[in-house]
């Protein structure tokens, strides 16, 4: 019995060595099939463990998910997942997770470079819109926000030609930000440059006409070493005369907030300084706003650490307001002397600047998300807030009731800080996210309109910085969307 058993084993081996299928295969192909024959029979597969399995799962949705490996579904086999910098290659699970990024991006990319008309909500075109008009199932109201929503989701993105005194350094420097003013016919800019620190100017979009999209950047006369932390709008002599600076402070140098005068930029004479110009020595400000209410004229406020200074620029004085935790967004409102400011903590509330103490109650609204507020957004009629936070939160606020009416779904955020655009005219709220896609929502039912892949490769270093706006290039100006990213500026515009 003992030599039948010995003589079936020598048969099984006999066997495998005449098959073809294990003399042509190597050994990695036959564990990734082997791999396959198993999770056949397992039917399981996992995403924790390999990030890319989404992907593999594509061409191949039976394949298992082992710890410490990742299936390649292009090569069709397991490679190990190496922990860090003992390889002059190694594959980790964030190199996966950007390699899937970049793909996504590009295929949307390429979608949208072929697909000339998107719908914004199904079952809506401009066809059905305007027989459903005639119909009367829709009032003038619906029919021209639907409309509209149906244009800005047929936006089509063309690049904008920069002309400027100095060609190099617009191949060089990087757009950091971009603010447009209060009739959207200039863009302040902050650009990084390759040494160090950053500059600033102002790009005129007067030139901003289809087909040709031409813009002329002012020759950048500021140069600094330190970060720019915040900046808005200045109306001192006139509307949005001025531009309001938080710089960070370094080693001895103290934080400070300049303002500087918008004509400064435009001067033909370098030497000019035309306007008034000032600085104000503020250590570590996080977030500044300018107060266009007439009780509190003249006045910008920044937000320090665990504290809030408001001053004025004619007379010199400030008041101070001493807070709970950083604040990073700060907003005045136009009809009433109150300032909104929203907290690291998640707290947003409302200083009345006619209180001369910190007595009791001088906080008059108190709202709460569940992570760091980065912008405040009041709307028109000031019984509405928006704010968005470091949890990828957007949240309209009841200023009456203090309570949330709607939530908008879609924006990614995990530390950075992100501005929010929010365009009641247009009824679109416009963001940024920190996977460098930007979003349109409907600001009537937060539906999600749009989702636009940044032109370049996705980097936390390269978050595109957007305008949006419904006469870009001044009063008689075309409405769209401006998107500055890298050295580039691309618009989105539609009639």
């Amino acid at each position: 019995m003992h030599k039948n058993s010995l003589q079936n084993r020598r048969r099984r081996r006999r066997s495998h060595q005449q098959n073809p299928w294990f003399r042509q295969q190597g050994s990695d192909e036959r564990g990734s099939l082997v791999a396959q024959q198993s999770s056949q029979d397992s039917g399981h597969v996992g995403d924790d463990e390999a990030p890319s399995t989404s992907s593999g799962a594509a061409g191949s949705s039976s394949v298992p998910d082992l710890p410490g490996y990742y299936f390649d579904p292009e090569k069709k086999r397991y490679f190990r997942l190496l922990p860090g910098h003992n390889n002059c290659n190694p594959l980790t699970k964030e190199g996966i997770r950007q390699k899937e990024m970049e793909s996504k991006r590009l295929q949307l990319l390429e979608e949208e470079d072929k697909q000339k008309k998107k719908i914004a909500r199904m079952g809506f075109n401009a066809s059905s819109l305007l027989q459903k008009s005639k119909l009367g199932f829709l009032n003038v109201t619906s029919y021209c926000r639907l409309a509209h929503e149906l244009r800005v989701s047929c936006m089509q993105r063309k690049k904008v030609q920069i002309q400027s005194s100095d060609p190099s350094a617009l191949a060089s420097d990087r757009f950091n930000l971009i603010l447009a003013d209060t009739n959207s016919d200039r863009l302040f800019t902050v650009n990084d440059v390759k040494v160090g620190g950053s500059k600033y100017g102002i790009i005129s979009l007067r030139g901003l006409k289809t087909p040709s999209l031409k813009v002329h950047m002012h020759e950048n006369l500021y140069f600094t070493n330190r970060k720019v932390n915040s900046v808005c709008w200045a109306s001192l002599n006139h509307l949005d005369s001025h531009i309001l600076l938080c710089l960070m402070g370094i080693a001895e140098t103290p934080g400070c907030a300049t303002l500087l005068p918008a004509s400064l930029f435009v001067s033909s004479h370098p030497g000019d300084r035309p306007g008034m110009l000032c600085s104000f020595r503020i250590p570590g400000a996080w977030s500044c706003a300018w107060s266009l209410n007439i009780q509190a004229n003249n006045c910008f406020s920044t937000g320090l650490s665990r504290r809030v200074l408001v001053t004025n620029v004619v007379t010199g004085h400030r008041q101070s307001f001493g807070t709970n935790s950083d604040v990073l967004a700060q907003q005045f409102a136009l009809m009433a002397p109150l300032l909104f400011n929203g907290c690291r903590s998640g707290e947003i509330f409302a200083i009345d600047l006619r209180c001369r103490n910190q007595g009791k109650g001088w906080k008059a609204t108190r709202l709460f998300h569940d992570s760091a507020v980065t912008s405040v957004q009041i709307l028109q009629e000031e019984q509405n807030l928006m704010a968005s936070d470091m949890a990828g939160t957007i949240k309209l606020w009841d200023l009456r009731t203090t309570k949330c009416i709607r939530q908008y779904e879609g924006h990614v955020n995990e530390y950075a800080y992100l501005p929010l655009h929010v365009h009641e005219e247009e009824g679109i709220v416009v963001a940024v996210g920190q996977d460098c896609y930007t979003r349109i929502w409907s600001f009537h039912d937060a539906c999600l309109l749009r989702t636009i892949p940044s032109p370049h490769p996705t980097s936390k270093a390269d978050i595109p910085s957007v305008a949006f706006s419904s006469r870009l290039g001044g009063f008689r100006g075309a409405p769209g969307l401006l998107m500055a990213v890298q050295q580039d500026l691309y618009c989105f515009s539609y009639s």
